[in-house]
């Protein structure tokens, strides 16, 4: 075999951090010891992995066609080293969540999969979809759990479990009193949202489809506990999924309205780089989600 293991953890470090003093510091190597690793990757075989641009180096075309098969191949051999240790066969998942599935599904997973595999690591991520999808397909994340829809090219997105959103107030707004609201009463609101780029807020401007320009958004806010104080203090009516509201709605806080003329329904998915090699741990993960499903 004409390259090494520590090449391609060099080449992918750097891939990562666009820069071989972030990438050695990463694998506790120096950074002239990093340096010679991926010179001698490319002389092996005369190639050119990075276009480079003072200190910062840019995978280019070649470079992005091989990096997906070399974090295949570095998982599987990561997998192979764990099953040798006699330790543990799972070792450590890196799982990405939207807000939603972050906050109220996905730790109760995480539980049971470590309960499951003793000595195993989860580490969550936390963002919005956009935010989980680009560290899917940059190989930052192992697998992500999102609220909104994709079409990427390099991710297979899977349906995971269905889910609603709810319409509320505070039960000192005028719309507590009405049982169904109508298109017109809801063009009349003053709405507090989740940002773009959510998958929640997706939903909404899809269920929305129609009266989303004549909308009144006062205020997009990225996390669900401060929209839920916003309506509270009767800034609006906001729109969150049926997961986020139970609590708030069993206390009396917060009031669920309805707007049956608007289909609320929505999905999660999981998504997986095509190209990522499914690990014991990724396939433990998914299956633990399925039954969390209900």
């Amino acid at each position: 075999m004409h390259y090494t293991l520590r090449q391609l953890e060099v080449f992918l470090a750097t891939a990562h951090f666009e820069n071989v003093t972030q990438a050695a510091t990463s694998l506790s190597m120096s950074q002239s010891a990093a340096s010679s690793a991926l010179q001698d990757l490319e002389q092996r075989f005369s190639i050119q992995l990075f276009d480079r641009a003072g200190k910062r180096l840019q995978l280019n075309e070649l470079g992005k066609s091989l990096r997906p098969r070399a974090e295949a191949l570095m998982a599987q051999a990561r997998e192979l080293e764990q099953g040798l240790s006699l330790h543990s066969e799972i070792g450590e998942i890196k799982v990405g969540a939207t807000l939603t599935i972050g906050n109220y599904l996905a730790v109760s997973i995480m539980a049971a999969f470590m309960k499951l595999h003793q000595g195993a690591k989860v580490s969550l991520t936390v963002e919005n979809t956009a935010a989980i999808a680009s560290r899917v397909r940059n190989f930052e994340l192992d697998v992500g759990l999102i609220e909104g829809e994709l079409q990427e090219a390099s991710l297979e997105v899977i349906p995971w479990r269905a889910d609603e959103l709810v319409l509320f107030c505070s039960p000192s707004h005028p719309f507590a009193q009405y049982r169904e609201l109508s298109d017109e009463q809801l063009l009349q609101a003053q709405w507090i949202v989740r940002e773009a780029g959510s998958g929640t807020r997706q939903a909404f401007d899809r269920a929305m489809h129609g009266l989303l320009p004549q909308l009144q958004l006062r205020l997009e806010l990225q996390h669900t506990e401060a929209i839920k104080r916003a309506v509270e203090a009767n800034l609006g009516i906001g729109c969150l999924s049926a997961l986020t509201l139970q609590e708030a709605f069993a206390r009396g806080s917060l009031v669920e309205l309805r707007a049956p003329s608007r289909d609320w329904t929505r999905n999660f998915y999981f998504i997986l780089h095509k190209q990522k090699y499914r690990s014991a741990g990724i396939q433990s993960w998914l299956s633990l989600c399925q039954q969390h499903s209900t």
